[in-house]
């Protein structure tokens, strides 16, 4: 569906730098909407600025920021309705449990789970006067928490509950909430797996890299392997869009194969589970490890 120019409506769309955000953007853009893309810095807003696009700088972690981006939506100067927010912003990381800071783990909390939050309460009266809708980027580690996941997942876990819970508290008001669950997309976040790894494994003690290192290896070379058979960008913003613009939009949405197939091994009992995974990981182990 394609929105004309005489009812142009807004879409907000967080962490619209690169991958999913920036593709998601360049189609609504293309179907007609008016997208406030947030992105951190002035040469990624100077990349995304095309017509329909106004980028804007949004830290979701930062409350002026915020507040902020409630005053561009009020203060719209064409009078524009509120279509949707899309909280794509997100940081990926894999690290064991015991070896991931906890500061850092407030941090991954903050931006992975705590700024949407905080997004949706200040946009969700815009959003309920016009029936708007609400669009949270999960993951399928939203279902599955693999090793090294924990911290990754424990967020997107969450942001499962807290959609699930929205939707119920905000669909009789006509705000449709939905979920979208990408699998292995091809943006900067999968590629940078191998430096964030790398640095989880420099910062282990002598003794955390003998329990760990040969995990963390197999886990960069499951993800760099993924690489390759990933699904475009283009892809989940063709997904994103359309739960935006259909009239009976479905709670949630998968993107890629994978990303449908892999929620249904969570109902399996859990050491089956646990082999399942396990053996999936094993061809990636160090060759020295496997000899």
């Amino acid at each position: 569906m394609t929105t004309s120019p005489e009812i142009q409506e807004i879409v907000i769309i967080t962490g619209a730098s690169s991958g999913i955000g920036a593709a998601t953007a360049r189609e609504l853009a293309r179907r007609g909407f008016h997208v406030l893309a947030g992105v951190r810095r002035d040469q990624d807003a100077d990349a995304i600025r095309v017509p329909g696009i106004e980028p804007l700088i949004i830290d979701i972690t930062n409350q002026d920021h915020i507040r902020a981006l409630a005053t561009r939506v009020h203060e719209d100067p064409q009078g524009r309705a509120v279509r949707a927010l899309v909280n794509n912003a997100g940081i990926g990381v894999n690290a064991p449990v015991e070896v991931f800071a906890i500061d850092e783990w407030r941090r991954l909390f903050e931006v992975n789970l705590f700024g949407h939050i905080a997004v949706i309460q200040t946009l969700l009266p815009p959003l309920i006067r016009n029936k708007g809708r609400v669009v949270n980027i999960s993951s399928v580690g939203g279902k599955i928490a693999m090793a090294t996941y924990g911290p990754y997942a424990g967020t997107k876990f969450a942001l499962e509950a807290v959609s699930d819970a929205l939707r119920r508290e905000v669909e009789p008001l006509g705000v449709k909430v939905i979920v979208v669950e990408p699998a292995a997309v091809t943006t900067e976040m999968l590629g940078r797996v191998a430096v964030t790894g790398e640095r989880i494994i420099s910062g282990m003690t002598t003794e955390q890299r003998g329990r760990y290192a040969t995990l963390m290896h197999s886990i960069i070379s499951q993800a760099e392997a993924a690489i390759p058979k990933g699904v475009p960008a283009e892809e989940a913003g063709r997904v994103i869009a359309d739960a935006i613009t259909s009239k009976r939009p479905r709670t949630r949405y998968t993107v890629g194969r994978k990303a449908a197939l892999l929620p249904l091994l969570a109902i399996l009992p859990d050491r089956m589970l646990d082999s399942i995974l396990a053996a999936a990981l094993r061809p990636h182990f160090p060759k020295e490890r496997t000899q």
